[in-house]
């Protein structure tokens, strides 16, 4: 993988606790996340990403019906490394500019896929990030580092 990728999938919610669906397009708003997805806010977690990379690791571990967004992520990427990625790094998604503020998260109740396969991948290799620039993203966009 390059230094370059991009947005397989976009994914949102109106409720905390319930499947994303996947939208071809999303507005990011800066100091708040997506438009219309319940997890955007005045916080650090204004948005969730996770490559479809990893996802392809549930895949093979049992569970190949797994889709973009059955992690709650908002972004699917694909061909970026995302985890490369450390806490303060930049990326642009489009002509929006994110900062990764956190890396994997405390899981506290087993989701259906760790039951279903003993592991689950967004406790460890999701990241999350806060909208510095906002914009309008689109599947295929391109996804980059600010090297």
């Amino acid at each position: 993988m390059n230094g370059t990728g991009k947005i397989l999938a976009i994914s949102i919610s109106s409720k905390k606790g319930i499947p994303k669906s996947n939208v071809g397009h999303a507005v990011l708003k800066a100091g708040h996340g997506i438009e219309g997805d319940a997890h955007a806010g005045d916080w650090h977690r204004q948005v969730s990403l996770l490559a479809n990379e990893s996802i392809d690791k549930i895949r093979t571990a049992g569970l190949p019906t797994v889709e973009p967004g059955n992690f709650a992520e908002n972004i699917t990427t694909q061909g970026f490394d995302l985890l490369s990625l450390n806490i303060g790094d930049k990326i642009y998604l489009g002509d929006s500019e994110l900062e990764i503020t956190q890396i994997g998260k405390e899981c506290h109740s087993k989701c259906d896929i760790y039951q279903t396969v003993g592991d689950c991948v967004m406790p460890r290799e999701g990241l999350f990030a806060k909208v510095l620039k906002g914009g309008t993203i689109q599947l295929n966009d391109e996804i980059r580092r600010n090297d």
